[in-house]
């Protein structure tokens, strides 16, 4: 539930980001302190033991390198080009691609009654927004483009992140590492793109003075980034990548309750469909654990 209340709000939150600055450099930004709080909090709060080896750093920077570098480079830049309740349409298809892969990792069963749920969560969301995708601006395939690709880069990394967990690593420790690592390669893309375009580094790196933005920033970083992703891992490695995934079905309905109070969004009876067919398509999947996608293996 945290991570589907906070999430809901974040949607909003980046569109303040890439108003002044580019994707790579909120990115890299937000996961950058993102990191160093939970690295902290491990260390001196958590008194977790310190993560070490070199492969378990491979697998960790992997892991930050889809789930908090690449995916969400797609999603700034898909916000660039249509409204954000339309990439928080894609990201409802995440239950379905979490559990075909978990079905390809680890060969975890996959019950119709849990398909049919994400499919019909699907739906159900997608009614929600459909007004806004149907007044879809010019631009709107590379922002097709890029929910896709931020969608399944994502689901990517939250399998490598199950797959970690399974083996026993620091939670807190390993979850700070890989933001850290994905912001490393985050800051690394930017600073390639700024080369290659020839723009000055000065202006490009100097931080606005905006007070949205640096709330904006403090809210994605905190609550959208330690807090919810705390959360949701936990979440995943209780209960499964697949059923965990389900976060990505019900928290567009959140966005859709920010849309209306902040972005003069006006809810109609399609939307009112489409939060009905949502609840309902979250009620099949997480009903009869036994039968959707089981745990990770050890």
């Amino acid at each position: 539930m945290l991570a589907v209340l906070v999430w809901g709000t974040t949607w909003h939150a980046i569109v303040h980001q890439i108003a002044l600055k580019s994707p790579e450099y909120g990115v890299a930004l937000r996961f950058g302190l993102a990191a160093l709080l939970v690295l902290a909090g491990a260390r001196f709060l958590a008194r977790e033991p310190a993560v070490r080896g070199r492969r378990v750093h491979a697998v960790l920077a992997l892991q930050g390198a889809f789930m908090y570098s690449l995916s969400y480079l797609a999603v700034y830049h898909a916000e660039r080009h249509v409204p954000s309740g339309l990439v928080a349409v894609g990201y409802s298809a995440s239950p379905l691609l979490a559990g075909l892969g978990a079905w390809l990792a680890w060969r975890h069963p996959v019950s119709g009654r849990f398909a049919a749920g994400g499919v019909l969560g699907v739906l159900g969301v997608a009614l929600i927004f459909w007004p806004e995708l149907s007044a879809a601006r010019p631009g709107a395939a590379w922002g097709l483009v890029f929910t896709a690709a931020a969608v399944a880069l994502s689901a990517v990394g939250a399998l490598i992140a199950l797959g970690s967990g399974a083996k026993g690593l620091p939670f807190w420790g390993a979850m700070g590492w890989s933001m850290l690592y994905g912001a490393l390669l985050t800051a690394a893309v930017g600073l390639a793109m700024l080369l290659v375009s020839g723009e000055p580094l000065g202006p490009a790196l100097r931080p606005p003075v905006t007070m949205a933005w640096w709330l904006s920033l403090a809210w994605l970083a905190v609550p959208g980034s330690v807090l919810a992703f705390g959360a949701f891992l936990t979440l995943q490695q209780r209960i499964g990548a697949g059923r965990a995934a389900t976060v990505g079905v019900m928290t567009p309905v959140v966005a859709l309750t920010v849309s209306t109070l902040f972005e003069r969004f006006e809810p109609g009876l399609l939307t009112a469909m489409g939060v009905a067919l949502a609840v309902l398509g979250n009620r099949w999947m997480l009903s009869r654990p036994s039968v959707a996608v089981a745990r990770a293996a050890e």
